[in-house]
């Protein structure tokens, strides 16, 4: 595959997956079903500020990205780009898609979002151009403290769910189901979507324990 398509596809993959990732889980809160852990957090400050989910997405993940800094991670382009382009395209999907009425609709709303943020994990995590800012947090804290990144993880992820909870965020079946099925999904497009590398051929995304931990499982 010639260099320039190459990049172009990386490019596609990542800006597609993150507004994906976006509209999948502007569908888990339109289920009124539970949302996914950081999510709970974000409609929990939403709740309080008046401000929409997507502009409190967008505020957390600069203010995790600050974090970075003592812990001595790098970000990438997909670092800086999903900062800003999850939360603009949660808000703008739930700009477009009303609440689900009835079970028929609410079940539709979280089986989908669910699927979709697993495309999206695949798509932008294989187009390799860094992790996002609450995945580079979980890695941070490994090289920092040593911890494993299933521990450093579960900590953290256990944190921004109860606090958002307490602050009024949605936790509910959606919330459980999210969590069990996700690693599974995003391991499977990370496969699918996976690009070739130019030179070898090769379509391994993720070359090491490290790497792979950083899906959301």
């Amino acid at each position: 595959m010639p260099s320039g398509t190459h990049l172009t596809r990386r490019l596609i993959q990542l800006y597609a997956g993150l507004a994906l990732y976006g509209a999948s889980s502007a569908l888990l809160l339109r289920s009124g079903l539970g949302l996914e852990p950081w999510n709970v957090l974000h409609e929990g400050i939403a709740e309080k500020t008046g401000l929409t989910i997507g502009v409190v997405s967008i505020i957390v993940g600069a203010l995790v990205l600050l974090l970075w800094i003592p812990l001595k991670q790098k970000p990438g382009l997909g670092t800086v780009s999903n900062v800003f382009a999850v939360g603009l395209a949660m808000d703008g999907t739930l700009a477009l898609v009303p609440d689900a009425q009835g079970w028929p609709l609410r079940v539709s709303a979280l089986v989908g979002g669910i699927l979709l943020n697993g495309v999206a994990t695949g798509l932008y995590i294989s187009a390799k151009f860094g992790p996002g800012p609450r995945d580079g947090l979980m890695t941070g804290l490994n090289h920092a403290t040593g911890w494993s990144i299933r521990l450093s993880r579960t900590c953290v992820e256990i944190a921004v769910v109860a606090t958002g909870f307490l602050l009024g965020g949605t936790v509910g079946v959606g919330t459980v189901l999210y969590a069990l099925a996700i690693g599974p999904l995003a391991q499977f497009f990370l496969r699918f979507f996976a690009i070739p590398d130019p030179q070898s051929g090769s379509r391994v995304v993720a070359g090491s324990p490290r790497k792979r931990a950083i899906l959301r499982s």
